[in-house]
């Protein structure tokens, strides 16, 4: 006789079925190119700091903002792009993702400016934002529920791969051609995609899809870049009392206010915030955002750090970043086994607690600190988010029900992005804010509008002191001193961040979760605010 619990295990047709790995491996390769395009980027940015030719003679702030325009895009529009993939059909959009974000890379590989490639990281954001979540929708519906976990896992390893492979390709293009290279390199990459996506992946869409709600994309758009303006602009004049910083990221918090009131009163809201009423589910957004929140925050100082203070070349600073994100590879599909065992609850936090103590482990790295030791960071630090991402993506991808799996994608990417824009711009300015400080009274001898523009990232202290010559020396070593106190003082703040997201999960997330597939199968019939 056949169990009540059977035709959970029969709901994706056996033709897709059978082909279900293959599509995963089309999936993750769109996948790789989202996050393969930050990861390059990381190892870039202090070459396009340079100034022409070599680069573009971006400031830290524009830097910021290369990355930011990219990611605060990504986020405003995931949930609106899950909605239109449930709505149009998810193979559509993301085959449309995939061309905008293809074209945006060549426009940007070709940027005469910085503020033309904050222009076209933006178009590439537009892109990635329809990529992203339809990949783990579509997932969610080529996969049984039983084998989901394992999939979410593979889906995240592939995050790890993007960025082991990411500051690699980058080195070696650097190393080799010019700067617009990591960008131009996306191209084939979106060409293979597409023609593996137009034959094997099956489409699909919600049979009630929600509406758009373009008032809800405006107001969280507005809100973060506001939010984020302010705390870039603190980082760059040193001064987070400043007028112009104080106003415009209480503008940001007003309208982000603004965003959820609308958000909870609208029938057809971007982000639904009744599934924050589920303290798990809560609990589980927050410790995604923390994790991108240092994993960007990090890679974008571990640069300046390798390549500025220690003299590493692009593609060397790539090789060392590779335990980072290789641990993140193996240990993602793998971290459901420690669920299994231990429970969210054990599992999210020790992720959490490793995660805050490698960040403060960057507060003892000095100039000729063994690299090895480096190395050894970077390697628990992945093991750590590897231990972190793949608990909570299942918790969240799981919380709604099948037919909502892009909303959900969404929520989940939303998080990370925010996380991550945040991530850069809160310790880019504390890094930046620090610097400044560190290196004022080294300046004094030089002209004020010098001194300032000198004062903003090592890499302009040492343009001055190339420009100046023998002169400039005794910049050298001050800039390298001043860098490392910043560095140390953001590593600080990053592992408090670290350690309050492990708080949070230990006190809300769950310690097991059901393996009965009959306790499954009532989870998934559940509303999430009874979950």
């Amino acid at each position: 006789m056949t169990s009540p619990a059977a035709p959970a295990r029969h709901r994706v047709p056996e033709a897709v079925h059978r082909r279900r790995w293959a599509i995963l491996g089309v999936l993750m390769l769109s996948l790789l190119i989202v996050v393969l395009d930050n990861s390059i980027l990381n190892v870039a940015i202090k070459t396009i700091s340079t100034p022409a030719p070599t680069g573009l003679g971006a400031t830290q702030s524009e830097l910021e903002w290369a990355i930011n325009a990219y990611t605060l895009v990504f986020a405003g529009l995931l949930f609106s792009a899950g909605l239109l993939g449930d709505r149009l059909g998810r193979k559509k959009v993301l085959i449309g993702g995939l061309v905008v974000f293809g074209v945006g890379s060549a426009l940007a590989a070709f940027s005469g400016s910085p503020a033309e490639l904050i222009g076209f990281r933006a178009v590439m954001g537009l892109g990635a934002a329809f990529v992203m979540p339809a990949t783990l929708a579509v997932l969610m519906n080529v996969f049984e529920r039983d084998e989901q976990p394992k999939a979410i896992g593979i889906w995240a390893g592939g995050v790890g791969l993007a960025i082991a492979i990411g500051p690699i390709t980058g080195g070696f293009l650097l190393d080799h051609f010019w700067w617009g290279s990591v960008f131009l390199v996306n191209v084939p990459i979106v060409v293979l995609a597409v023609a593996l996506m137009l034959w094997l992946v099956p489409d699909s869409r919600d049979p009630n899809p929600g509406r758009i709600d373009p008032v809800g994309v405006v107001l969280s758009v507005t809100g973060l870049v506001l939010l984020v303006y302010g705390i870039i602009k603190g980082g760059q004049l040193a001064d987070f009392t400043d007028v112009t910083v104080v106003s415009t990221i209480g503008a940001g918090l007003a309208v982000l206010a603004a965003f959820v009131v609308f958000e909870k009163r609208s029938d057809h809201p971007s982000i639904d915030v009744t599934y924050f009423k589920n303290k798990v589910f809560s609990a589980s957004v927050v410790a995604i955002a923390l994790v991108f929140f240092a994993l960007m925050g990090v890679t974008f100082f571990a640069v300046f750090y390798t390549q500025s203070v220690r003299g590493y070349s692009p593609l060397e600073t790539g090789l060392l970043l590779l335990p980072l994100a290789a641990t993140q590879m193996i240990f993602a599909p793998r971290a459901r086994l420690l669920v299994d065992r231990f429970g969210n609850k054990v599992t999210t936090t020790a992720g959490l607690l490793v995660l805050a103590a490698t960040l403060a482990a960057f507060a003892t790295l000095d100039g000729d600190t063994p690299i090895w030791i480096l190395e050894a960071v970077f390697f628990l630090m992945g093991a750590g988010m590897a231990h972190v991402m793949t608990p909570v993506s299942v918790v969240i991808m799981q919380a709604l029900p099948r037919e909502k799996a892009g909303s959900a994608s969404a929520l989940s990417n939303v998080f990370r992005q925010v996380g991550g824009a945040l991530g850069i711009a809160v310790l880019g300015s504390v890094l930046s804010a620090a610097y400044r400080n560190g290196i004022e009274d080294d300046l004094g001898l030089l002209p004020p509008g010098v001194r300032h523009a000198a004062g903003e990232s090592i890499e302009a202290t040492l343009a001055v002191a190339d420009r100046l010559g023998a002169r400039g020396e005794p910049l050298i070593g001050a800039a390298d001193d001043a860098f490392l106190h910043a560095m140390h003082v953001t590593a600080l703040w990053g592992a408090g961040v670290a350690v309050l997201g492990a708080v949070v999960v230990a006190v809300f997330l769950p310690g097991r979760t059901p393996t009965s597939e009959g306790d499954e199968e009532k989870r998934e019939l559940m509303p999430a605010t009874d979950r």
